[in-house]
């Protein structure tokens, strides 16, 4: 038998923020002004890991103007980054909700998709790519309800496909370090407390979406909540929530979501440790923040029976301080925009681009015979492995739509969260 190709294609699914840094007719007054997908897969091109690129949105209005912003930003910024890639829908259709499926439809099996697009839709393009035998890397949450979640991994184990979730907080090396203590070092699970914002400008990119097909709690607790659940494998399991939510903000001028839209959102997280010792959770997140030195405040504080970590992510004791932009605390671990000595895309290191890239790897690998799915569901965050995420953030909004009403797991004989009492 032929041994298989080591480069693969790849359909990226969305066209917004994440994916190319154009929001609303411009760049992205984020962070992310280039985006993180579409650069870093430009990158794995040029790097001989991937082979054609195809985005693929809803508004085919919207290409010429995102062309040259890729073509501005991208391609004139760093040295041989072709930024060529084919677009759908067609540039003179305004609307096409399923343009995914004609633009996966030019892929073959063990082929990759991304999927960075409102939380409501990742089933649906999850489920027409993984039928295909196409490996899949979703963004966080890779969807909204459990029931989902173990649908997409029976489909995926039936197919034998990757379905990778986008956290990439697991590829940062002092979460990792955090990590392994939690795991190891620090005796039974007592008390997790995060926090992680955005400010109130953000709005202005979500409001199409806040508080109708997702929330807050759903598009930033789940970085914490994925840390906190990969820390404790193995070690503890959750067993109930009860969620609390504070208006003002989103439902005002002049973003004018709908009346009841939280701006922050807490979920009150019971855990119980294999020895039957319980610890406490608290995962908060936000975009009612006020502009600061950092696009997202995040941090976390980690107390076990034999120690404890705090840990802030937003300050790494790195500050820049510019005529144009003021003093910012920057974080290139994450990406790093600045090209390198040869003028070339020198971000390699960060965990933004060591995700996707270590998908690709993966996938490569798996196409390859190299390594098997239950391999990579031991090592990477797959669907398998991030069941307990999940199942926290939809009891969350169960509990939030109950008015603050507990909602207890239920538990199948594997050991895995299968429902809700």
């Amino acid at each position: 038998m032929a041994a298989q190709p080591t480069t693969v294609n790849v359909v990226l699914c969305g066209t917004g923020e994440y994916t190319t840094g154009f929001v609303h007719g411009k760049g992205s007054k984020s962070d992310k002004k280039v985006g993180v997908m579409g650069l870093t897969f430009f990158e794995l091109r040029r790097l001989g890991k991937v082979g054609t690129i195809a985005l693929a949105g809803t508004n085919g209005t919207k290409f010429p103007a995102i062309r040259q912003h890729l073509q501005k930003n991208i391609s004139e910024v760093y040295a041989g980054l072709d930024v060529s890639c084919e677009t759908f829908p067609k540039d003179d259709v305004a609307k096409q909700y399923d343009a995914y499926k004609e633009a996966l439809d030019t892929l073959k099996p063990g082929d990759v998709t991304t999927i960075f697009t409102p939380d409501d839709t990742h089933f649906e393009i999850a489920k027409y790519a993984i039928e295909r035998g196409i490996h899949v890397l979703v963004t966080k949450p890779p969807v909204k309800l459990l029931k989902d979640h173990l649908e997409l991994i029976r489909l995926a184990e039936k197919h034998s496909v990757l379905v990778m979730v986008e956290y990439h907080k697991r590829f940062d090396p002092i979460y990792i370090d955090a990590r392994n203590r939690m795991a190891t070092k620090l005796g039974d699970f007592q008390f997790f407390q995060s926090f992680m914002s955005q400010p109130k400008f953000q709005l202005e990119t979500f409001k199409d979406w806040a508080g109708k097909s997702s929330d807050i709690s759903y598009y930033l607790n789940s970085h914490h909540i994925d840390v906190h659940c990969w820390g404790m494998q193995g070690k503890a399991r959750p067993t109930r929530v009860v969620a609390s939510g504070a208006t003002g903000i989103a439902n005002a001028e002049p973003y004018n979501c709908p009346a009841s839209t939280e701006d922050t959102i807490t979920l009150l997280t019971d855990w119980v440790n294999t020895g039957g010792n319980t610890g406490t959770a608290l995962y908060t997140a936000s975009w009612g923040a006020p502009k600061a030195d950092v696009h997202s405040q995040q941090r976390f504080h980690y107390l076990g029976t034999k120690g404890e970590i705090t840990e802030d992510q937003a300050h790494r004791g790195y500050q820049v301080c510019t005529d144009d932009d003021g003093l910012a605390s920057v974080n290139p671990l994450y990406m790093s925009y600045l090209p390198g000595p040869g003028g070339h895309f020198n971000g390699h290191h960060g965990y933004g681009f060591k995700t996707p890239e270590t998908f690709v790897d993966a996938c490569a690998r798996l196409n390859a015979k190299e390594v098997t799915l239950a391999e990579l569901d031991g090592i990477l965050p797959t669907l398998k492995a991030t069941i307990p995420t999940t199942a926290i953030l939809e009891a969350g909004r169960r509990s939030l739509d109950n008015k603050g009403a507990p909602v207890v797991f239920t538990y199948d004989e594997a050991g895995n969260i299968s429902g809700f009492e």
